[in-house]
C-alpha cells in the first residue's frame, strides 16, 4: 500500500493552547467576529467548533440584546457537545446551561419534541434549546419566520444544508433571515457536500461574515500528532480477503465496512463483521451487560472491539459503553456501517478503514477526522481506502475505475486542504508601509484593482477546488497521464469558476481562475517551505528579471547559512517561504504565471497509482477512462492545433486515434473535431 499523501506537521500547540478568556485559537477568531449578525464557521473536526458556540452564543445573550439561542444539530448523539458547560474557571464571563426540558436531544417522538419546541418559544425563563435538525424543520412548519426574531439560530454541520428547492433545512434558512432580525450561526466542519448544489445561494453567502480556520492550523498546532497519511490498498476478488493485509491489530482502528447497495458489499453485514473478527484474531468473550468483544490477537494481546454494525437491543449498551470511554486501554478496534463518522469522539483513534468508495467528500473528511484529534502516545494518523481493482473482464469495470478515480479525487482534494493554506491579497488593498504576512501571494491589480466578488471567491477557494476536482474531464486525464496543464488553465478552471459566480466578468473569472492554478499548484508540491526548513544543499532558483538582496541566493546553488540568511538583522528574510518547482526552491515573491506552468498538480497521484497497480491494470484503467472522457471542446482544440502542426511536423503524419499513447489519441481527437467544424461551416456557407 502506498500513501497518496502525507503531511507533516510541527506540533506548535498553538491550535490547542487556551486565552486570557479559555478559548482556543480557533474559538478566539471566530468570537472576534461576534457581532456579525450572519457568521459561517468552517473549521475542522475537533477544533471545538461546539464551545465556540457556546461563547458566541452567550455574548449575543449577555451583550447584543437577543432573548435566546436555539442550537441545531443533525442527529441526538452530537447534541452531547452542547452539555452544561462551566467557562467562568478559565475567564469567561458566564457558564453555559441548558435546562433538560429544552434539552430535545434524547429519546422521544418527534410530536412531544415540537410541542417543546414551540413552549420554548414563548417561555421568558428559557434561554437555551438543543435539538435536532429534523426537529427544528417540524417545529419551523407550526411557526412563523417573524416568531425567529431576537433569536440566535445555531446549524451545526451546515454542509447537510444545500440552496437546492428540495432541502427543506435551506429554506428554513432562507425564510428566517428574509423574514426575521435572527443571527444566524452556521458551523461546519466540511464545506463540501456530496453533489454539486451549492450549500447557499451567492446572493445570501454574500450576507455570511466568514471565519475559515485551516486543517493546516489545526493539525500544526497540535501538541502530539505528527503526520497524516492518506492511502489506497488495491485489492482483487472479495475484500474479506484482503483486510487482514491493511488492519495492523496494534493500532487504535474504525473499520468502516462498505453500504449493503455497493458492489464491494457482500450483502450479508453480519457475516462480513464475523470474517473482520476473524482477521483481528480468536474471540475469547462478548460481554453480555456492554456487548463489547474480547478478542485475542496473533501477538497474544486481548484487544476490546466494539460492532456497531448489528443493530440489535444490545448496540444501544455498546454505544454507552464507546460514550464514557476514558483513556486509551478502554478500547482498541470499533467495526461500524454507518455509524462512528460524523461528530464522533474517540480521540485515541489512529487509523480509520474505509472499505468501498464513499460517494460524498463531505463523508470522507468526516471520516478522517476520527484519527486526526490530538492525543497524547499519538504522533501519526492514517487513512486507508481499500478499493476493488479494475478488472478488464469484469462486467463493473467501468463502475471501479469510476471509484477509483473518485478516492484519488479526494486524496488530491485533502493534498490542497490539509497543507499550510496560501493567501492572496491584490497590491491595491495593502497599505502604505502594512507588512504583508509570509506566504501571501501578491496580485498586481493596481491598474484594477478587485473586486469584493473576486474576494469573496479567492475566501471560498476549496470550494472551487472541490468542484474542479470532481469534473471527470480533469480528473481522468490526470489518470491517463495525459493532462495538459494549458487546457487546465485556460478552459477547465474557468468554466467552474463561470459556473459558480455566474454574474463575474470576464476579468475577475480570470484573476480567480489564475490564483486557484497557483494555488492548486503550489500545494500539490508540499505547500510552503520556511526558509529554515529548506533542506542542505536546496537548490535556489531566482526567474530572470530578478534581483535577490541576498547574496546567497544570487549563486542560486545553495541554501543560505542561518547566519547571514538573517544579514542586516532584517527578520523578514529568516521568515520567507518558499515553493518546489521542478527539484528547485523558489521564493514566493518571485513566483510567476510561467513558472506556475510548469507544475503538473497531477503528477504525484499519476506515479502512486502506476506504482500501485500492475501494467495491464493500469491499461484498463486508461482505455476505459478514455472512454469515459467527455467530449472534445472548442476551446481544447483551439489549444491543441498548434501541437497537431507540430506533430505533423515530428512524424510526418497525422495524430491516430487508435495510437497507444493517450497524448497522440488526444490531438487525433482535436483534429478530428476540427475537421468535423470546417465540414460544418463549409456545408453552411453552401446552403445559405
Amino acid at each position: 500500500m502506498a500513501d497518496l499523501m502525507t503531511v507533516q506537521y510541527k506540533q506548535t500547540g498553538k491550535s490547542s493552547n487556551l486565552n486570557e478568556l479559555g478559548m482556543r485559537e480557533m474559538q478566539a477568531r471566530a468570537y472576534e467576529a461576534r457581532d456579525a449578525q450572519y457568521l459561517l464557521l468552517k473549521a475542522p473536526p475537533a477544533s471545538g467548533k461546539s464551545r465556540a458556540l457556546m461563547f458566541l452564543g452567550l455574548d449575543k445573550l449577555h451583550h447584543q440584546g437577543l432573548k435566546k439561542v436555539i442550537v441545531a444539530v443533525p442527529e441526538m448523539s452530537i447534541g452531547g457537545s452542547f452539555k452544561d458547560t462551566d467557562l467562568t474557571s478559565a475567564g469567561f464571563f458566564a457558564d453555559w446551561k441548558v435546562q433538560p426540558s429544552y434539552n430535545l436531544c434524547v429519546p422521544g417522538g418527534e410530536d412531544r419534541k415540537v410541542k417543546a419546541f414551540i413552549r420554548f418559544m414563548s417561555d421568558t425563563d428559557a434561554d437555551v434549546l438543543i435539538c435536532t435538525h429534523a426537529t427544528l424543520r417540524y417545529a419551523y412548519k407550526e411557526l412563523a419566520p417573524s416568531n425567529f426574531n431576537d433569536i440566535l439560530l445555531a446549524i451545526d454541520e451546515f454542509h447537510h444544508t444545500s440552496a437546492d428547492g428540495e432541502n427543506r433545512l435551506g429554506a428554513l434558512i432562507d425564510g428566517v433571515m428574509a423574514g426575521s432580525n435572527a443571527h444566524i450561526v452556521a458551523m461546519t466542519g466540511s464545506y463540501f457536500r456530496g453533489d454539486a448544489v451549492p450549500i447557499l445561494l451567492p446572493e445570501d453567502e454574500e450576507k455570511f461574515t466568514q471565519v475559515t480556520y485551516s486543517y493546516y492550523e489545526q493539525l500544526n498546532g497540535y501538541r502530539y500528532l505528527k503526520s497524516l497519511g492518506i492511502g489506497y490498498h488495491f485489492y482483487t476478488g472479495r475484500y474479506l480477503d484482503a483486510v487482514h493485509e491493511v488492519l495492523d491489530t496494534s493500532k487504535k482502528t474504525i473499520v468502516h465496512i462498505p453500504n449493503v447497495n455497493a458492489v464491494e458489499s457482500t450483502k450479508d453485514k453480519y457475516s462480513e463483521v464475523d470474517y473482520i473478527l476473524d482477521a483481528i484474531g480468536d474471540v475469547v468473550e462478548k460481554d453480555m451487560k456492554t456487548g463489547i468483544i474480547t478478542v485475542k490477537d496473533q501477538s497474544g494481546r486481548l484487544l476490546k472491539v466494539a460492532d456497531l454494525v448489528d443493530d440489535n437491543p444490545l448496540r444501544i449498551e455498546v454505544q454507552n459503553y464507546l460514550r464514557n470511554v476514558s483513556k486509551a486501554d478502554d478500547m482498541d478496534i470499533i467495526i461500524a456501517l454507518g455509524m462512528a463518522k460524523e461528530g464522533f469522539d474517540w480521540p485515541w483513534c489512529e487509523h480509520v478503514l474505509t472499505i468501498g468508495y464513499r460517494s460524498s467528500l463531505t463523508e470522507i473528511i468526516q471520516i478522517i477526522g476520527r484519527a486526526t484529534r490530538d492525543s497524547e502516545g499519538k504522533s501519526h494518523a492514517q487513512f486507508t481506502n481499500l478499493i476493488a481493482q479494475p478488472d478488464a473482464e469484469d462486467d463493473d469495470v467501468k463502475t471501479s475505475v469510476n471509484n477509483m478515480l473518485k478516492a484519488i479525487t479526494v486524496s488530491l482534494l485533502m493534498e490542497q486542504v490539509l497543507a499550510p493554506a496560501v493567501n492572496f491579497k491584490p497590491r491595491s488593498r495593502i497599505r502604505p508601509g502594512e507588512e504583508v504576512d509570509p506566504g501571501t501571494v501578491v496580485i498586481e491589480d493596481t491598474t484594477s484593482p478587485v473586486s469584493d466578488k473576486v474576494m469573496k471567491a479567492l475566501e471560498n477557494m476549496d470550494n472551487i477546488k472541490a468542484a474542479i476536482l470532481q469534473k471527470p474531464e480533469v480528473i481522468a486525464p490526470a489518470v491517463t497521464g495525459d493532462d495538459d496543464p494549458e487546457v487546465m488553465e485556460q478552459v477547465e478552471i474557468p468554466k467552474v469558476v463561470e459556473t459558480l459566480y455566474p454574474d463575474m466578468d470576464d476579468s475577475e473569472i480570470s484573476t480567480v481562475s489564475e490564483a486557484v492554478h497557483a494555488s492548486m499548484a503550489i500545494q500539490s508540491t508540499g505547500g510552503l517551505f520556511d526558509e529554515s526548513d529548506l533542506p542542505e544543499g536546496a537548490q535556489i532558483m531566482t526567474p530572470e528579471g530578478v534581483q535577490e538582496e541576498s547574496p546567497d541566493y544570487q549563486t542560486g546553488t545553495d541554501k543560505p547559512s542561518k547566519t547571514n540568511a538573517g544579514a542586516g538583522n532584517d527578520e523578514s528574510k529568516t521568515n520567507r517561504k518558499f515553493v518546489l518547482i521542478g527539484n528547485k526552491f523558489v521564493n514566493i515573491e518571485n513566483l510567476n504565471v510561467d513558472l506556475i506552468r510548469q507544475v503538473n498538480p497531477f503528477q504525484g497521484a499519476y506515479e502512486i497509482l502506476s506504482k500501485s497497480v500492475t501494467p495491464s491494470v493500469l491499461k484498463t484503467i486508461q482505455d476505459t477512462v478514455v472512454g469515459m472522457r467527455s467530449q472534445m471542446s472548442e476551446e481544447e482544440a483551439v489549444i491543441l492545433w498548434p501541437r497537431i502542426n507540430e506533430f505533423r511536423k515530428e512524424k510526418g503524419r497525422e495524430p491516430s486515434v487508435t495510437a497507444s499513447e493517450p497524448y497522440e489519441r488526444r490531438l487525433a481527437d482535436a483534429l478530428a473535431y476540427i475537421k468535423r467544424k470546417a465540414q460544418e461551416r463549409k456545408t453552411q456557407a453552401q446552403t445559405s
